[in-house]
């Protein structure tokens, strides 16, 4: 919708600049055409008796012209210099008109936003979760108050709110009483403390993910009000770590999470009613034999435990989500088959609780 607006936006300057090139161009025949009737001069030198009036150069005349000619010269003169004015106004009015059109739009689209997720912050980081979430389709607004990346912004096409997301107003404008979620990933943990309150404090209902700097904040933030915390610096010293300690397993989780070109993934699937799955134990189901796919865990529902490694004899019923590792086609091949769920990921990612996975979490943090 956003790349709709700008794209009506950049019609309307093109349809304002090709009319002026047009009078312009207007001008120049009008004047190549009177100098060749008026004095009788080729066409080219009309044309160029016409350039040196309009742009004022000053050069001598190629003859002495006539009374007529010289009122020709002095009319062309006024059309150029209101041409030329046009164009300079309309150029002007087309920046600024451009840029409050857009405000307005935007301004309309994010009120019309629902179940949608905010990232404070356009850093390395906030930059690759939103061009993550934008690749699943999934609604977002960035707050950012960088002139340098709200240009990347702009570029990107991403719906934002250009200001400081510690201030209440700008997180109302991005509509976070309406959101499912704020991503927090400002530099410093204090502003991510701060981002958090107010969120927490507009919307009780709201899922809170924040990156950390510092390990030692994590318990802070959380009380703050997220309901997870998370340290990009720790996750990537870990697995730096992990090539020199177990450098197979990260040559496997290398190949598992190795970007979009990977030929297996982790994924999670959901028992729908009406699934050939449901009631059925796992060596009943045969998913391995069937589907091609290794089950990794099973998550209840209704439970917050995890089945890991689960045994032949578990039981798989309605409403369980199956942590599954395997071919991309045969995933899905299980999910709509097997599972008879048949949503989109944006579908997925929308009807997700997280407070109801994330609460019994956080309280056991907080009180540990």
């Amino acid at each position: 919708m956003n790349r709709f607006y700008n794209d009506i936006i950049d019609n309307i300057i093109a349809l304002r600049i090709a009319i002026a090139l047009s009078v312009l161009v207007v001008v120049f025949f009008i004047g190549s055409v009177g100098y060749h009737i008026v004095e009788g001069m080729e066409f080219f030198d009309g044309f160029y008796m016409t350039f040196i009036t309009i742009t004022t150069i000053g050069f001598s005349e190629l003859k002495n012209l006539s009374s007529a000619g010289r009122v020709l010269t002095m009319v062309l003169f006024v059309m150029g210099i209101g041409v030329i004015s046009y164009i300079a106004s309309q150029t002007t009015q087309l920046i600024f008109e451009s840029e409050i059109f857009r405000r307005r739009a935007m301004r309309k689209q994010l009120e019309k936003m629902e179940q949608h997720y905010i990232v404070a912050g356009y850093g390395r980081i906030g930059h690759r979760i939103a061009e993550v979430l934008k690749d699943a389709n999934i609604p977002l607004v960035v707050i950012e108050n960088r002139e340098s990346s709200i240009e990347r912004i702009r570029e990107n096409g991403h719906l934002y709110v250009e200001g400081d997301a510690q201030d209440e107003d700008i997180l109302k404008e991005a509509g976070i009483e309406r959101a499912k979620g704020l991503i927090c990933t400002l530099s410093r943990d204090q502003d991510n403390v701060f981002v958090t309150l107010i969120g927490r404090d507009l919307n009780p209902d709201i899922f809170i993910l924040v990156r950390t700097n510092q390990h030692q904040n994590t318990k802070k933030i959380l009380r703050a009000g997220a309901n997870k915390v998370i340290s990009p610096y720790e996750i990537g010293a870990d697995r730096m770590a992990n090539v020199i300690l177990r450098p197979h397993v990260d040559q496997f989780m290398d190949r598992i999470l190795g970007g979009t070109t990977q030929d297996h993934v982790f994924d999670e699937v959901k028992i729908f009613s009406g699934s050939e799955l449901a009631g059925k134990t796992l060596s009943e189901a045969e998913i391995r034999q069937k589907y091609f796919v290794v089950i990794i865990a099973i998550i209840p529902e209704d439970k917050d435990n995890i089945r890991f490694n689960p045994g032949s004899d578990d039981k798989i019923t309605v409403g369980d989500s199956l942590i599954v590792l395997g071919d991309v086609d045969r995933i899905k091949h299980l999910r709509e088959d097997g599972c008879k769920d048949f949503r989109t990921l944006e579908e997925r990612v929308s009807r997700h609780d997280f407070m109801k996975h994330i609460k019994p979490h956080q309280s056991n943090t907080q009180s540990a």
